[in-house]
């Protein structure tokens, strides 16, 4: 009697053994799928949401920017943040004067550009020996004829406004302090040095054929004031030749800074010194009220 056959006949497949159910999934495979959906329809809808994609990604894409465009734009960008910066540094930290004159040679020429430090004073004291910038608000200078400005000089003031060219303006000058308040300053001894507070000073800036000074004096510096003299002592109208006014004093309140570099011309390019050894052995001196 024969026997009876499995429920479940398995088969295999390339030595593999497939249930019946797997058989069957494979059987409607080699038939063919089966859609409700009209032939073709289904690779029109693929085609078109592949369209869509590469249309979308054109969309996306940014219209490239005029590279002239750009350039003007960094330079503009540029120009306008050293703009910024110069009228701060000037504002706060530091600013451009030109030299016109001879009054402090050999250590600032004619034509000289120099860099002042605002901080002093201010954060910082003066002391003797610092070659400074001051306003004439004492009347050192001859007034300054007026005339109509031109093109040019529009620009030029502009430059200056920003720190971008040195301060041309007439009514400033430039000396070295020699007095502080409460210092006693005398010219001259036997040898034609200074003296300050009793101490002769020989001063290395300036030119032994200066000596001796043609006007003689004797000071004390008030409180709130400087003493100021050019290096070119012959050919200086500072302290000594304005004694009528105010004493000859300067305000210290109208010192605009400490000149600390000559930045113009290059070959002159210098820190400038305030020659404390010259001063070290002057004790200080009592503010006269």
């Amino acid at each position: 009697m024969p026997d009876k056959a499995p429920e479940n006949p398995e088969r295999y497949h390339d030595g593999a053994r497939l249930s019946d159910g797997t058989a069957r999934a494979e059987g409607m495979a080699e038939a063919g799928p089966v859609d409700d959906v009209v032939p073709g329809s289904r690779v029109e809808a693929d085609e078109s949401r592949a369209g869509g994609s590469e249309g979308g990604s054109h969309a996306a894409e940014k219209p490239r920017k005029n590279p002239v465009l750009v350039w003007v734009k960094e330079i503009v960008t540029v120009v306008a943040i050293a703009l910024v910066l110069s009228f701060l540094l000037k504002t706060f930290l530091f600013r451009a004067f030109y030299i016109p004159s001879e009054s402090m040679e050999s250590t600032l020429d004619v034509n000289d550009r120099i860099f002042i430090n605002l901080l002093v004073p201010g954060p910082f004291d003066l002391a003797r020996g610092d070659v400074v910038v001051f306003r004439d608000a004492q009347a050192w200078l001859p007034p300054v004829a007026t005339k109509p400005a031109g093109p040019m000089d529009w620009v030029g003031d502009g430059l200056e406004f920003v720190g971008l060219a040195p301060d041309n303006n007439d009514q400033h000058l430039v000396k070295r302090i020699i007095g502080l308040p409460g210092d006693r300053v005398s010219c001259c001894d036997a040898e034609g040095r200074l003296s300050i507070n009793g101490v002769p000073v020989n001063e290395t800036y300036i030119n032994p054929a200066e000596i001796p000074q043609p006007k003689t004096f004797d000071i004390v510096v008030p409180e709130g004031k400087v003493w100021v003299m050019g290096d070119n002592r012959n050919h200086s109208e500072d302290s000594r030749m304005h004694q009528e006014v105010n004493g000859g004093f300067i305000n210290i309140e109208d010192v605009e800074g400490k000149a600390t570099v000559i930045a113009w011309p290059i070959n002159r390019w210098t820190i400038l010194d305030n020659y404390q050894d010259v001063f070290r052995d002057v004790p200080e001196g009592t503010p006269a009220k």
